[in-house]
């Protein structure tokens, strides 16, 4: 076996199966469940917040994600295949047309927030159960 090979077989022992990861994309509100280890405790640490950025592929995925502490912005990296990363939710959908949402650092108030993917089809859905036509 030559070196890429045997690099290659330790990595996807490393990987965590497919159906671990929900469906997400960059705008969304993740829970992402993290494994703290102080001293001889261990405790499941949620930390909530924008999926601005989700890089690379297989052993090197990262996940970038931002929230606001005490109007300050905090982002954490968390690798996708440590093993300490229990589980992921998605909490909200949110409507971007980027693939990397780092213009979110500059923003405060209410530009800062992202629309709502449900909320679109919601609105569809509304229209066409009272039976009422946008007419011009």
């Amino acid at each position: 076996m030559n070196r890429s090979a045997i690099l290659a077989s330790v990595s996807q022992a490393q990987l965590k199966p497919a159906d671990f990861f929900p469906t997400f994309s960059s705008g969304d509100t993740l829970d992402i469940h993290y494994k703290i280890i102080e001293g001889e405790k261990e405790r499941v640490q949620v930390f909530q917040g924008v999926l601005i950025a989700d890089r690379g592929a297989g052993i090197h995925r990262m996940l970038r994600v931002r929230r606001i502490i005490a109007n300050e912005g905090v982002e954490r990296t968390f690798p996708a295949h440590n093993p300490r990363l229990v589980k992921i939710e998605v909490v909200r959908r949110g409507d971007s047309r980027r693939a990397k949402l780092y213009y979110l650092r500059e923003r405060f108030g209410k530009s800062r927030r992202l629309r709502d993917q449900r909320r679109g089809l919601k609105h569809v859905a509304g229209q066409a159960a009272t039976g009422r036509e946008s007419g011009g």
